[in-house]
């Protein structure tokens, strides 16, 4: 088997063990007997569990950020010229049918890397980043063409795009556990939430505590 794709089973039957068993229960040695190879092939190849548990984390939020990309640029499913509610409607709906198809990448991206320090907590930052600064842009081309309340500025894009981002995270936790939620329905709650108060805003209408 060429290495690319011996490594690939291997990555496999990590993010299965450390999604299902956690960082600190899953041993090389389960991860070897799921692979299907011997316990110093796998050490050989990714050196050591902690760097196994990186390329877990690097791999599986590569792909999560490739499924957004994927359905929301050009050659994905918005299409070019979408609006940009439209567009984050298909960003949205492929990061939650992505987090439910694998759900195991998504444990360890949102639960174990998260809660074991540096550098795993650094690799996920790095990805929630990447999917901020996306949503940013597709909230900073709504902003730009309702241009309905110049108070609006950066500042408010950049926040508004980091919560849709936590609240998107948070769902999707949630659709995992929950029977019978589709990423459909897991978008649909989250345009609800967001996108309606979101177009209050643009055209200026702010809550306010004074009020």
């Amino acid at each position: 088997m060429p290495r690319a794709e011996r490594e690939q089973q291997m990555l496999d039957a990590a993010v299965q063990t450390f999604g299902q068993r956690g960082y600190r229960a899953a041993s090389m040695d389960e991860i070897a007997e799921l692979a299907g190879v011997s316990k110093p092939l796998v050490y050989l190849y990714l050196n050591s569990k902690e760097d196994l548990f990186t390329a877990c984390i690097r791999r599986e939020a590569a792909a999560l950020v490739a499924a957004v990309r994927g359905a929301v640029e050009p050659e994905g499913a918005a299409g070019p010229g979408m609006p940009a509610d439209r567009q984050l409607w298909a960003g949205l709906t492929a990061f939650f049918a992505h987090t439910a198809e694998h759900p195991d990448g998504w444990a360890v991206l949102h639960q174990q890397a998260r809660t074991h320090g540096e550098p795993f907590a650094a690799e996920v930052a790095e990805m929630r980043a990447e999917l901020a600064a996306f949503v940013t842009g597709l909230i900073g081309e709504a902003a730009r063409a309702a241009h309905q309340d110049p108070a609006f500025g950066d500042r408010d894009v950049s926040g508004l795009a980091q919560a849709l981002v936590g609240a998107a995270e948070s769902l999707a936790q949630w659709a995992n556990e929950t029977p019978g939620v589709s990423a459909h329905e897991a978008a649909a709650t989250l345009m609800n939430f967001a996108w309606t108060g979101l177009a209050g805003l643009m055209d200026g209408h702010r809550w306010s505590p004074t009020r």
